[in-house]
């Protein structure tokens, strides 16, 4: 998905779990296999022979609405998960294939937009291309980084190399103002690492101690594929993973980070360049295209300060190694077969668990999406989405809004003027279905045949320059952050709304043609899955309008805490994975592992 990092701390989105509700794990769905990939198949809606009745519900219900499914169902080896998300991400992906497969034949002929997206695609699955083309595409960006000439002369790069999507030293961007959310401003946040986050690098625990040692090869690893002796290439593997350790020290953790009151810095541009003197951040918000400003929040001011130090004491030829390792990170999917086998052996096979590098096509079909996404979204709805359905979303919503309305007027421990707030933002949220009413124009995007790296960039300069434009302007609350065949919804708690893709509105979540049992039962589940989030640790703190405002009486917060500290305690005391335990405070949220790559 093409999310802004600064929405991070203000969107909740809907992980890909397997817990929506039983009823859902119990509506099987069949899809083509690898062997015939271009014909989806035919959705069914719920079935019992997914149940497993020998199993009595009183002792585990799950098992016994979903055994039978579990049991036929084992996790497919390239990827690190499976339930009834991932099932109909796969059949929304042979759909989205074969749109993307007549737009590649049908090219010359087809409109613009279909040419764009037809010419991503074929771009993206020229892996012989790619093969012979060897660095060549990413060539210009280590020239540029070898003839760096002095750090004062970063600030430059690093926005040449934001604007081309290459992640470094920090992110950047615009947001709405967490204290008047009308208000869209420039952002700036922690970044430039390869790992997750920060306890990836911090943790000391035998599981991260071996990723790093792991990080740490692949790098070594990857420079070497790119011409560098392996003497060479191990120092600067090292020396890349110290740097970034640096780095992480200065970053808030995840649990810190949900709280959005600690992400709340307005300042004006001249105190954030104060932050870090070793970088001509003015220079910097010229060359990247931020319009006039005089205010920006950072998020992090300890990451600028801690980044400061590390520009400080780190020689010019440290920061083009590292400058050179993310060159080579961002663009390895899109380049010769070995690097593109490295970059899988590591973020693959280490970090997630997969057991195979997904299908070429797979990863071409979720490029195409995540870089032109309303336009090939367009086309998908046609096929797909039926108009019709809305009215009914429409009142499940509604129906369900007034669940929710009942239950916190019967709140024992909730005083009547927080519960008049919380009703009034149960009231403003907006509900959104299907797809956005304004498409995005890619017409400017310049789009390839033949170089996948350039139509990244050429994506990734037009994404950029988009989220800057924003700046100054009224916020476009009919904004979409998820492109339309996704198989998820989020909420945005400074917008108030719920947001539901055309990819989850339809079977097994969502069938019109379906009794209302079997719709509660699943797309029902999303629904107030989204509406709670307005509700939960984060999204309570922000007010109807999505304003961080602190509505709650000190006794009603203190009693939510309470209430909420029983799922910190029990989630806490789960595993994960080996040594690694679940992290309470994030189950609050949507995800509960303190990692998830």
């Amino acid at each position: 998905m093409h999310l802004s990092l600064f929405r991070m701390a203000a969107v909740a989105l809907l992980a890909l779990l397997p817990a929506a509700s039983a009823f859902a794990q119990a509506l099987p769905l069949t899809f083509a296999s690898q062997e015939d990939p271009g014909r989806p198949k035919t959705i069914q809606g719920f079935d019992r022979k997914a149940m497993d009745t020998a199993v009595s519900p009183c002792q585990n219900f799950f098992q016994y609405a979903c055994g039978t499914w579990l049991r036929e169902n084992p996790i497919p080896a390239d990827q690190t998960a499976w339930g009834r998300f991932n099932e109909l991400f796969e059949n929304n992906r042979l759909i989205l294939r074969g749109i993307l497969e007549k737009a590649r034949e049908a090219a010359p002929t087809a409109s613009k937009e279909m040419r764009q997206v037809g010419d991503f695609y074929a771009a993206c699955m020229d892996e012989d291309g790619a093969n012979t083309a060897g660095l060549k595409p990413i060539e210009g960006y280590l020239r540029q980084v070898a003839n760096l000439p002095a750090k004062q002369a970063l600030a430059q790069l690093v926005a040449t190399l934001h604007l081309s999507g290459v992640n470094v030293l920090f992110g950047y961007g615009s947001g709405q103002d967490f204290q008047n959310a009308a208000e869209v401003i420039a952002v700036a946040d922690q970044g430039g690492l390869g790992l997750p986050d920060r306890d990836y690098y911090l943790l000391d625990n035998p599981r991260f101690t071996r990723i790093r040692e792991a990080y740490q090869q692949h790098i070594a690893r990857m420079f070497v594929l790119a011409g560098a002796p392996e003497s060479e290439a191990a120092a600067a593997a090292q020396l890349v993973l110290e740097m970034e350790t640096a780095l992480a020290n200065g970053s808030l953790d995840r649990v810190s980070r949900r709280d959005t009151r600690n992400l709340d810095h307005r300042m004006k541009v001249p105190e954030a360049a104060a932050l870090m003197p070793a970088f001509d951040f003015p220079a910097y918000m010229k060359a990247s295209l931020t319009p006039e400003v005089s205010d920006i929040n950072i998020y992090v001011p300890d990451y600028f300060r801690a980044l400061n130090a590390q520009l400080e004491a780190r020689s010019l030829e440290d920061w083009k190694t590292y400058l050179r390792w993310h060159v080579l990170r961002s663009n390895a999917p899109l380049l010769s077969a070995p690097l593109v086998e490295e970059n899988f052996a590591f973020y693959g096979r280490v970090l997630q668990g997969r057991k195979e590098q997904p299908a070429r096509w797979k990863r071409c079909v979720q490029a195409t999406d995540g870089a032109l996404g309303e336009a090939l979204g367009k086309a998908y709805v046609e096929e797909t989405y039926g108009k019709d359905g809305a009215a009914r979303m429409a009142e499940m919503v509604n129906n369900l809004t007034g669940a929710l309305r009942e239950n916190i007027q019967q709140l024992d421990w909730m005083t009547p003027a927080t519960r008049q707030q919380a009703l009034a933002k149960l009231s403003s949220i907006a509900n959104k279905v299907g797809h956005p009413t304004k498409w995005k124009d890619y017409s400017q995007v310049p789009v390839s045949r033949k170089d996948a790296v350039a139509n990244k960039a050429a994506v990734a300069r037009f994404d950029w320059k988009r989220d800057l434009d924003k700046i100054g302007q009224p916020v476009d609350k009919d904004e979409w952050f998820m492109t339309p065949p996704t198989v998820n919804a989020y909420y945005d708690p400074q917008n108030n709304n719920i947001n539901f893709p055309a990819g989850i509105l339809q079977p097994p979540f969502f069938d019109k043609t379906k009794d209302d049992a079997v719709n509660y039962g699943a797309i029902g589940a999303v629904i107030g899955h989204e509406l709670t989030h307005g509700f939960d640790d984060q999204g309570r703190r922000f007010d109807a309008r999505g304003n961080l405002k602190d509505w709650w009486t000190e006794e009603d917060a203190k009693a939510f805490e309470q209430r909420a500290d029983c799922f910190v305690q029990q989630y806490g005391n789960y595993k994960a994975i080996d040594e690694v335990g679940l992290n309470g405070r994030l189950t609050l949220g949507d995800c509960a592992s303190p990692s998830w790559p």
